[in-house]
């Protein structure tokens, strides 16, 4: 027995309240190890000789990656406080005891070595998010660049390569005329990257937060985009840049002009005077990425993090958004996330807030800062399988790996992303190759999580690095990839037709041998061949496919897909 591997944390970590009176409890421990747990519990104020409250259920595998395989086990309680442990046994039979993080030969009978379970303390913690936001459909929209409600020249707007000095006269009343194709298509979410009043096309470098960049219109401009959305049953979502600001936003500008003066010196984080600020040379303050036109904001400062937190909050009231993405979120501390949380929760418990990270940041996501993210490890793991030619094993083991870890309240909150503003578009990731892109379309549309398409991949809009990823979008019909959009919408109604393989219950599974990705639940299963051959499926010949609507022929078509309907 590897004791080594086995872990168990007695917190909202791994002993998780779902609702009042129903708790999630989890373990993990080497893959292939252990043959059987058993979770043990008691009530731990009433003693056995009184009432013999003591109950077990064996504990279940959910996902499986490279290294580990992680258990779990719903239980029923109504206690004050719960006192549990775990009966683990071995491949060889042999038997050990985990309770208290220790490991024991014999059962333990001392409750004070037991694992304690505050009920209310836990019910207290729990993981709420909006339920509007599960596995919703997300549609980024680049303002710039998306639609304009003036006439913009065919040698502006479908520039390519595009700089990121090229303006092309995209606007908030373009995009509200547009709505309509985003809610066909399928879409659930509009997000806006950033609106407010900034000097590059990006506007990550925000100049005032209380206006809306003139170049895309007004504040009732804004406002109306959002009514337009909620009347067709789209939710919106903005961008909130509260790591930096731009050197033009008031408090820098003071800053600059009277230095250690300034009462707006803690909102950065100044080295000393006078502040470099030209390209080509580190600046002597902190920023976003050593760009010296991004001055990083100190939001430890009690002032700063209410300015912002009031900025999150007018947006709420004014236009009626229904949350935010929160920008290089990772790079701002836990004490201003909780905060923020707790003053938009408390107005809006159904906003939703969402932390740019690219990697695994479990910490950020227990209940208490973010409600999800977007899931760069997710775009990682498909675009290397999907795009590349690793085995089933490689996408097999990421995305269990999240699923394993991360809380159970988060997954079908993930924006599951393919491309983004920051990187590569699909179809350039695929190197040109439909099949591959498709493929890749399908691992995401048939994923627990929220699917997040960036606009024009519809229609299999081309661009490499940004900022050539941020081109004009195609509303040419002689510039659009009819066959790709069409896949994208019967990809959506498939997957609104099986809500089993977005559920906790379906699983992954991958045949290296073969070279297929495996999804399966109760009613479906879903075959994705990772080659570029044919390959035999025979388990499922004769069953209907349900993107097809015609039986399945036994054989996969290069890196092709099916969906087997249940009996």
């Amino acid at each position: 027995m590897n004791y080594a591997a086995i872990s168990h944390e007695a917190t909202g970590r791994d002993a998780i309240c779902l609702s009042p009176g129903r708790f999630l409890i989890r373990i993990r421990s080497a893959k292939d190890d252990l043959e059987s747990v058993t979770l043990h519990w008691q009530n731990k104020y009433i003693p056995l000789k009184y009432l013999d409250s003591r109950e077990e259920k064996p504990m279940h595998i959910y996902a499986v990656d490279g290294v580990s395989e992680y258990r779990e086990a719903e239980i029923k309680i109504d206690v004050i406080c719960l006192r549990y442990w775990f009966e683990l046994r071995d491949k060889e039979g042999r038997t050990a005891f985990l309770s208290c993080d220790m490991f024991l030969k014999n059962e333990p009978r001392d409750i004070d070595n037991m694992y304690d379970l505050p009920q209310a303390l836990r019910e207290e913690q729990r993981f709420l998010t909006p339920g509007w936001a599960e596995n919703a459909i997300v549609y980024q929209v680049f303002p710039s660049r998306f639609a304009s409600s003036k006439p913009v020249a065919d040698r502006v707007w479908y520039k390519a390569p595009i700089t990121s000095r090229d303006e092309t006269g995209g606007d908030l009343p373009g995009i509200t005329e547009k709505l309509g194709h985003i809610k066909e298509l399928g879409a659930d979410v509009l997000y806006l990257t950033p609106v407010f009043e900034a000097r590059t096309t990006h506007k990550y470098d925000t100049v005032d937060y209380y206006r809306i960049d003139p170049s895309f219109g007004t504040e009732k401009d804004l406002i109306n985009l959002v009514e337009r959305a909620h009347s067709l049953g789209l939710r919106v979502i903005l961008d909130g840049v509260f790591n930096h600001t731009s050197t033009e936003f008031f408090a820098f500008e003071d800053v600059k002009k009277n230095e250690k003066e300034s009462k707006y010196l803690d909102w950065y984080y100044i080295e000393n005077f006078p502040l470099r600020i030209k390209p080509g040379v580190k600046p002597n303050f902190l920023t976003f990425g050593y760009v010296g036109y991004m001055p990083k904001l100190n939001q430890n400062n009690p002032e700063t993090a209410k300015y912002f937190i009031d900025v999150a909050l007018y947006w709420l009231r004014k236009a009626h958004i229904d949350g935010w993405r929160l920008d290089v979120a990772d790079e701002i501390g836990h004490k201003f996330w909780k905060e923020l949380r707790k003053a938009v929760k408390s107005e809006f418990p159904d906003a939703l807030l969402v932390g740019e990270v690219w990697h695994y940041a479990p910490d950020f996501l227990q209940g208490d800062e973010w409600d999800s993210v977007m899931n760069y490890p997710f775009y990682r793991a498909v675009i290397a399988s999907a795009c590349s030619d690793n085995p089933p094993s490689r996408i097999a083991n990421d995305l269990n790996f999240l699923k394993g870890r991360l809380h159970p309240g988060t997954l079908p909150l993930l924006w599951n992303l393919l491309d983004s503003h920051d990187t590569p578009r699909l179809l350039h990731l695929s190197g040109g190759d439909k099949r591959r892109m498709k493929l890749a379309i399908a691992i995401q549309m048939l994923s627990p999580g929220c699917p997040f398409i960036y606009y024009g991949d519809e229609y299999g809009l081309e661009g490499g690095r940004d900022p050539d990823c941020r081109r004009g979008m195609l509303w040419d019909e002689t510039r659009q990839d009819a066959e790709t959009y069409t896949w994208y919408r019967r990809l959506i109604e498939v997957r609104k037709d099986c809500p089993g393989l977005l559920s906790r219950a379906s699983r992954l599974i991958p045949d290296d041998g073969r070279g297929l990705l495996i999804m399966l639940c109760d009613d479906r299963a879903a075959f994705f061949n990772l080659r570029d051959e044919r390959v035999p499926v025979p388990e499922v010949c004769g069953k209907p496919d349900m993107i097809t609507e015609r039986s399945f022929s036994g054989e996969l078509e290069p890196f092709g897909v099916c969906v087997i309907a249940g009996e």
